[in-house]
């Protein structure tokens, strides 16, 4: 087990818990973990600290929270720690080059993309809602471009028609911290040759908005359901019904009605309700009535009645 040299881990949610449990299982020595600071969130507004934090924490690991890395303050507390090589997995910083510069071996980020598609801020939802069959880990040596450096390893997985954003999420998290784990030798060694990226092939995975929720549904069936699942678990698909805002967790897209209006309810039952779309329709499998719980169509429509030829706006 290694014991030395000195590690510093950057990450936030949950996507990044996994590769810093196994750095600890490993028997990594981690100087510290870097983590965004502590948000109000939920209903209540209340003070939350990160999943990253939660975890560091439950092992006695120090914990810094710098707001950015602009107070020169936060550049020579890094530099104390002497780190050989800090792994960012999901931080949510930009880290500039006076960050980068500070570990002897660099910074290395668990991408959840096969680099160079989807380099950006939401690879997982954006590769759900194109349609993609694959997707997967990529280990990048850091530089000050966003997601542009030279490739050291990656791993590959299968979309499946039902993920959305948290269900792939979790098993690229898995798989991140799997890939990390097993190179990790060879990135403290520097003896992993890191392969650049091809920039003619890279697109752009920009940030998830709330402008985003609501449904078209004059879109083919295929996108309607594929962006419904990229928005699960945020910020979550939504239509109204009369006058009520639905928000929709998840869909599939089915064969339905060519010359119905989008959004009229085609068929409605205990598997789902089915909404023409521009071509095709999508049967929605999980629902939530403002305030209520995230139900399947039986137990939804006891409460919401649906009724066949309802328009969804």
């Amino acid at each position: 087990m290694p014991a030395e040299p000195r590690l510093v881990f950057a990450g936030t949610p949950a996507f990044a818990v996994p590769c810093l449990r196994e750095l600890i299982r490993a028997g990594y020595k981690i100087a510290a973990v870097y983590t965004q600071p502590d948000r109000a969130a939920g209903r209540g507004r209340r003070i939350t600290i990160s999943p990253v934090k939660e975890l560091a924490l439950q092992h006695d690991i120090a914990v810094m929270q710098p707001e950015n890395f602009r107070d020169p303050a936060s550049i020579a507390t890094l530099q104390k720690l002497a780190p050989a090589l800090m792994v960012v997995a999901a931080y949510g910083l930009i880290l500039p080059s006076t960050v980068l510069e500070v570990p002897d071996r660099g910074c290395v980020n668990v991408h959840a993309s096969l680099l160079p598609r989807w380099r950006g801020a939401a690879p997982i939802a954006r590769s759900i809602e194109a349609g993609d069959s694959r997707s997967g880990i990529s280990l990048m040596q850091m530089g000050t471009g966003l997601d542009t450096g030279p490739v050291f390893a990656r791993a590959a997985i299968d979309i499946i028609n039902d993920d959305t954003t948290a269900t792939l999420q979790g098993r690229l998290a898995e798989l991140g911290a799997k890939v990390l784990i097993r190179y990790m030798p060879a990135l403290l060694a520097g003896t992993l040759a890191a392969e650049p990226q091809n920039d003619e092939e890279a697109c752009y995975a920009k940030k998830l908005t709330r402008d985003e929720a609501r449904i078209d549904w004059t879109l083919p069936a295929e996108n309607v359901a594929n962006k419904i699942r990229a928005l699960n678990p945020w910020p979550v698909a939504e239509s109204e019904l009369y006058g009520q805002r639905l928000r929709i967790w998840h869909a599939v897209a089915e064969t339905g009605p060519q010359r119905a209006t989008p959004g009229t309810v085609a068929a409605v039952g205990k598997d789902g309700v089915t909404v023409t779309c521009g071509v095709d329709a999508v049967r929605l499998t999980r629902l939530q009535r403002r305030g209520g719980k995230v139900l399947a169509p039986g137990d939804f429509l006891n409460g919401f009645p649906i009724k066949l030829g309802d328009q969804f706006a």
